[in-house]
């Protein structure tokens, strides 16, 4: 035996003694290196068993925010509210059937400053309610001026022609006017309540359904950011619309107090205020000073809180009602 065959037959013994299975799995490898080519085929069918290298996590590590999550669920942290406000989808306006959790009312009390005893007790209702002067009665002036003095909004009640043969009041809109005359008695009225937000019409069924008659008072209105509360006297009315396309706020009220005079015909009408407010989270109710009226709202707006609505001036229900239909313009975008 040569000495190069004598060389290598110690070096295998000593690597199998030291090296166990992995030397025996290498000597394939190592007889292709020293064994002529003719006898290498002869193995080569053997495939060599090499072990895989495993990871053991055992125990598993505690959770980290930083561990990639490919070893373990990462615990991430939630998104910091600035971030929400600007990403999350707003909340949906309120629908049918649906209660909001801070109901929200408007009251406005209108044909004002006729009767000064009737007038008086609306004065004395809380802040937020607000009062609407006829503009050409008498006492209007000082009436008004005392209503605002103990913290109320006041509007102009504008008379506006009706339907029929109804008489609004002297100086009324009337359909047919000039826009310069229409103008000219629109600040005589205003001039009368000074302080006040705007106006809401008085009567009006047929003036507030004519949308050219109603373009000069709009204009009017946005040249001194006045508001237009429409009364509704007409499902046909377009002041709204009107108002809207020349930067006027406006809208209209939902629910009439006291069309029958009766105290069941109020408190009936005051039910449908509130359900209105639990489904819109805004409703907005006109009423005037007859003695029926203003006993059930001293009575409602003194027990309002604790059945979970806030009374708020008109002004901010025009705002919150403004900020719903924004949503809802979104929402069906």
């Amino acid at each position: 035996m040569a000495g190069a065959d004598i060389a290598f037959w110690a070096l295998l013994v000593i690597a199998t003694g030291l090296g166990g299975a992995r030397a025996v799995a290498g000597i394939p490898a190592l007889l292709a290196i020293v064994l002529p080519n003719a006898v290498v085929p002869a193995h080569a069918a053997v495939a060599p068993h090499i072990p895989l290298a495993r990871l053991a996590i055992d125990p598993p590590p505690p959770a980290s925010p930083y561990a990639p999550q490919v070893l373990y669920p990462v615990v991430a942290h939630a998104r910091p509210d600035w971030l929400s406000a600007r990403t999350d989808p707003a909340p949906a306006s309120p629908s049918a059937g649906t209660m909001v959790k801070d109901p929200k009312v408007a009251i406005v009390i209108d044909d004002l400053g006729g009767d000064l005893a009737h007038t008086d007790r609306a004065i004395a209702l809380p802040k937020p309610v607000t009062l609407s002067f006829l503009p050409f009665d008498e006492a209007t002036p000082w009436l008004s001026a005392e209503a605002a003095r103990a913290g109320h909004e006041i509007l102009v009640h504008m008379p506006m022609e009706a339907e029929g043969d109804h008489n609004p009041g002297p100086l009324a809109l009337t359909v047919g006017l000039s826009p310069d005359e229409i103008r000219r008695r629109l600040t005589l009225a205003l001039a009368r309540v000074p302080g006040a937000i705007g106006i809401n019409n008085h009567m009006g069924s047929r003036f507030t359904a004519d949308r050219a008659s109603l373009v000069p008072v709009a204009e009017e209105l946005a040249a001194r950011h006045l508001i237009f509360f429409d009364s509704r006297t007409t499902a046909a009315t377009q002041v709204v619309a009107v108002a809207h396309a020349f930067g006027v706020p406006s809208t209209g009220r939902d629910v009439f107090l006291d069309d029958e005079q009766t105290a069941g015909a109020v408190d009936t009408q005051l039910a449908e205020l509130e359900a209105r407010a639990r489904t819109q989270g805004i409703a907005i109710a006109i009423g005037h000073p007859h003695d029926v009226t203003l006993q059930a709202l001293a009575a409602w707006t003194a027990r309002a809180p604790s059945r979970g609505f806030t009374l708020v001036t008109l002004s901010e229900a025009l705002r919150l009602k403004a900020e719903r239909d924004a949503r809802q313009a979104r929402a069906g975008e």
